[in-house]
């Protein structure tokens, strides 16, 4: 137990060196790596790297981190992402018979509440029909319950995309476990060059990924071409946070304790190291909504949550 403490204690004097570092140069690297984008240089964290070398640099981090991806989740968050998620699919409601892409969505969080929340109204549907036919017998009344059971998504179905292998074999495996298994498949690709044909889905969603995309406006390029005309844009990010209070305290813990997560939990202190330093780099709440006007979405809007810390956007191909 000494040995462990000692351990950590040592880990956190290195964040703590690292994120004075980090916060008094971070932004400024960040903005030099978008500026350099035309000469195809990018930012990885707050280094400065080739598009090429960040798209693999970020397959790594998602290699290495998808066993514990769900540990790490709950640990850093404190349980939180997964009400952020439920505020998410409950801002899309999604109906029956809706066709969604989840890109990034490799463990499967938004494609599961997104089943549930589709037979939850599916349900909904049968008992109001049932309400309409007091004459019904009960022989008939269980004859379409019958029916409708295995009708219990109205023919919804859910892709979920991601580029990470190891991060759909985590999904897939998390599935099994948890019984989800109708209207559901996976599928191997980039958010950049999606393996799907033009207007084809009612729903494109991201969460936590879109960040991590070596061309933002190539990425929600096609996520416009994948939507059908009326389709919605949805992604839940980390963006910035409006509370200088909130703004600092989340930052001290940011880079003096996720990191010390990642390496205790996971042994992976770099890729928590660059999840965090990726979100001080990635666009506010405003630029991502222009950028998401000039790709062509209208209706663009964005809601934040606790104080910006992470931000709802929304837009529709109309």
């Amino acid at each position: 137990m000494a040995a462990f403490t000692g351990a950590a204690s040592c880990l956190v004097l290195r964040g703590c060196h690292e994120q004075w570092l980090l916060l008094g140069w971070g932004r400024r690297l960040c903005s030099g790596g978008r500026r350099a984008a035309a000469n195809a240089r990018t930012h990885f964290g707050f280094q400065t790297v080739s598009e090429e070398e960040k798209g693999k640099k970020v397959h790594q981090v998602f290699e290495n981190v998808a066993e514990k991806y769900d540990i790490m989740n709950d640990s850093m968050s404190l349980g939180i992402h997964r009400i952020w998620k439920d505020i998410f699919v409950h801002q899309m409601n999604p109906y029956p018979g809706t066709q969604l892409l989840d890109v990034a969505g490799g463990t499967g969080d938004i494609a599961f509440r997104f089943i549930n929340y589709v037979r939850s109204q599916r349900e909904h549907q049968v008992r109001q029909k049932l309400r309409t036919h007091q004459n019904l017998s009960w022989q008939e009344i269980t004859k379409l319950y019958q029916e409708e059971e295995h009708k219990s998504l109205g023919d919804s179905h859910v892709v979920v995309c991601d580029i990470s292998k190891e991060m759909l074999k985590a999904g897939k495996q998390k599935s099994r476990r948890l019984g989800y298994s109708e209207g559901l498949s996976w599928v191997l690709g980039n958010a950049e060059e999606l393996p799907f044909n033009n207007d084809r889905f009612d729903i494109y969603t991201n969460v936590f990924g879109i960040r991590n995309v070596t061309r933002i406006d190539q990425a929600l390029q096609e996520a416009y071409r994948v939507l059908k005309p009326g389709g919605r844009f949805m992604c839940l990010e980390f963006s910035h946070v409006n509370n200088s209070l909130v703004s600092s305290l989340y930052d001290l813990y940011s880079f003096q304790v996720i990191p010390v997560l990642g390496e205790v939990i996971a042994g992976d202190w770099k890729s928590y190291q660059y999840l965090v330093e990726s979100i001080r780099c990635f666009l506010n709440q405003e630029e991502l909504k222009e950028l998401m006007e000039d790709v062509g979405f209208l209706k663009v809007e964005y809601r934040n949550l606790n104080s910006g810390i992470v931000a709802i956007h929304s837009g529709f191909k109309l």
